[in-house]
């Protein structure tokens, strides 16, 4: 057997275990999640907790780790709030928009402004999206289910997908296309990586 290292959960720091989760369950797929405070100030921020929870219904799972200074990031006080969000999947050529969007803003502050970025006009929320994002879900919130308490425990936010939104350019066939969409997954640290080299692989068929 190969040498190693055990690492005991309880018995370690939360950062630990945030370095030890985030270093292995990678690529993590990104959602860029904008909101609408109730005095209509825009909020956008990238969260790397992110998955599909359920397809029919169609659900997305949105994690915030807790702060230590506050309860609850923009993101969540306004999901609370207004209950509406668009969750944004961003592609390679807007990475760099996506990491000014995820400074430490004061709730008054627009990312979009920050980050040079034009909303677009949603369907079926108030919320903004993302012009230039190439997939954009708009949701409402379904609920908030706490996972422990305090700072560096998660807040999941389950959110009900309205519809999506799809730009031709990453569209093939009728289907969203990996290569196009190009999109950005999150390593460990300040480590990125991008989906554009990929491979298929047929599952076995059952004889």
């Amino acid at each position: 057997m190969a040498s190693g290292m055990y690492f005991n959960t309880s018995k370690i720091t939360p950062r630990e275990n945030y370095q030890l989760l985030t270093g292995a369950v990678v690529p993590r797929p990104i959602a860029w999640v904008s909101t609408l405070s109730e005095q209509g100030v825009a909020n956008l921020a990238p969260y790397s907790f992110f998955t599909v929870a359920s397809c029919s219904p169609p659900v997305l799972c949105v994690v915030q780790v807790n702060p230590r200074e506050r309860a609850a990031k923009d993101t969540l006080s306004n999901l609370q709030a207004t209950r509406e969000c668009v969750v944004n999947i961003v592609s390679h050529v807007l990475v760099d928009a996506m990491n000014t969007s995820c400074g430490d803003y004061p709730p008054e502050v627009d990312e979009f402004e920050k980050a040079g970025l034009k909303k677009s006009l949603s369907n079926s929320v108030t919320a903004p999206g993302v012009e230039d994002a190439l997939v954009r879900f708009e949701c409402n919130l379904r609920e908030v289910k706490l996972v422990g308490e305090g700072a560096m425990a998660g807040s999941m936010m389950l959110l009900d997908v309205l519809g999506v939104e799809v730009n031709d350019a990453a569209l093939r066939a009728g289907l969203i296309a990996n290569d196009l969409l190009d999109a950005v997954g999150k390593l460990a640290g300040d480590g990125y990586c991008i989906t554009r080299s990929n491979f298929e692989l047929a599952r076995p068929q059952n004889i």
